[in-house]
């Protein structure tokens, strides 16, 4: 067992699961090849492992298992935010910036090996390099990774807007390979339940980022996810959210009822809201969020996109993919009709003929695959 859970609840584990031959922290990941071949031998039982979670894993060779096209490429680890309702600091420890000459080097890496989407993450990607180099460098990092060979997309997600600079619009804005798609987890739009969850914004805030990216970058395709029912949310609290979520017309949207975590402020709040409510307030966000994106796949069609070929549907001549506005995982898909043959990982331009809620559909107009 790894990962947060065994991170958080190692003694309990041990003592409560037994069955659980070893456990691991969260900055103990590289170590799990070599504590199973340790068990596989026989010679020992009920492993633990847990670094400092202070340090970064030491640099190790990518096994990449999202199909060899894309890959996730984690810029950091740890945050030193403190929300209120979160636990991440306490179990991934302060912000650690990976050296930009690892990052590089592993991208070079996942290149050579066929990656040709390479995905930013980290607890928060905006604030990478204040700690190594003094000042924010995604940036600069988005530039040197522009410049690899057979890398043709670069996407960023978990985006705080209050860190968000002119200077990351303009390389967004400037270089052809960084896709026009952010990812700005804000949690909420009223300033008072920004304010208990010790959120470093407000909404004016907010909205005058996201302004200032549409202004910069009309075709950029934002995506944001929100807390329903947060300890003390009131009706009042609820509608202003609504208004904001029906204000900005955000291109991809994910709301999650608040869940309580033991040892974090929100916890201990006396104001908790019960789970019917949270999720009568998040199911009314996602009604509205619906028609927000019908309405955006709708305004689609006719236009002509790159899309990257994900699979085919099974026995039909139909294709899956993703344009610029999807993140793997989590947005839509893109249905193509088409009889030619395609490999994951090809681009190739798509005319969008139909929408559906979330999804597009379309047919190929230029059949040669780059």
């Amino acid at each position: 067992m790894t990962g947060c859970l065994a991170q958080r609840y190692r003694e309990e584990i041990l003592t409560e699961i037994p069955e659980v031959d070893a456990i691991l922290g969260t900055t103990s990941w590289e170590e799990i090849g070599s504590v199973i071949k340790r068990l596989l031998g026989g010679g020992e039982e009920h492993l633990s492992c847990f670094h400092d979670l202070g340090e970064l894993p030491a640099p190790a060779r990518r096994v990449v298992t999202t199909g060899g096209y894309y890959a996730f490429l984690k810029i950091a680890e740890g945050c030193d935010k403190r929300c209120t309702y979160c636990i991440i600091p306490y179990l991934r420890g302060p912000y650690r910036s990976v050296p930009m000459e690892q990052l590089l080097e592993e991208a070079r890496g996942l290149a050579e090996g066929g990656v040709r989407e390479l995905i930013l993450v980290a607890q928060e990607t905006t604030l990478y390099g204040v700690d190594l180099y003094g000042e924010k460098s995604l940036p600069k990092l988005l530039r040197e990774l522009a410049k690899i060979p057979g890398l043709y997309w670069i996407r960023i997600q978990y985006c705080y807007p209050e860190e968000i600079t002119e200077e990351l619009i303009q390389v967004i804005k400037e270089e052809e390979k960084v896709c026009h798609y952010l990812d700005i987890p804000i949690q909420h739009a009223s300033d008072r339940i920004l304010r208990r969850m010790g959120r470093r914004t407000t909404r004016r805030e907010i909205t005058e980022r996201i302004g200032r990216l549409r202004e910069a970058i009309p075709d950029i395709a934002l995506r944001t996810t929100l807390i329903s029912g947060f300890p003390g949310e009131t009706e009042e609290d609820h509608e202003e959210l609504l208004s904001f979520v029906d204000e900005m017309e955000f291109e991809r949207l994910g709301v999650f009822p608040y869940s309580p975590e033991e040892d974090t402020p929100a916890y201990s709040y006396p104001d908790q809201i019960p789970d019917e409510v949270k999720n009568r307030r998040r199911d009314a966000i996602m009604e509205l969020q619906q028609e927000i994106a019908f309405a955006r796949c709708q305004e689609m069609k006719g236009k002509i996109l790159t899309v990257m070929i994900e699979g085919k549907v099974a026995d039909e001549p139909v294709y899956v993919g993703r344009t610029y506005m999807d993140a793997p995982g989590v947005d839509g898909l893109i249905f193509i009709n088409s009889g030619e043959l395609f490999m994951s990982g090809d681009f190739v331009r798509v005319k969008v003929t139909g929408a559906a809620e979330y999804d597009l559909i379309g047919e190929v107009c230029d059949e040669s695959a780059q």
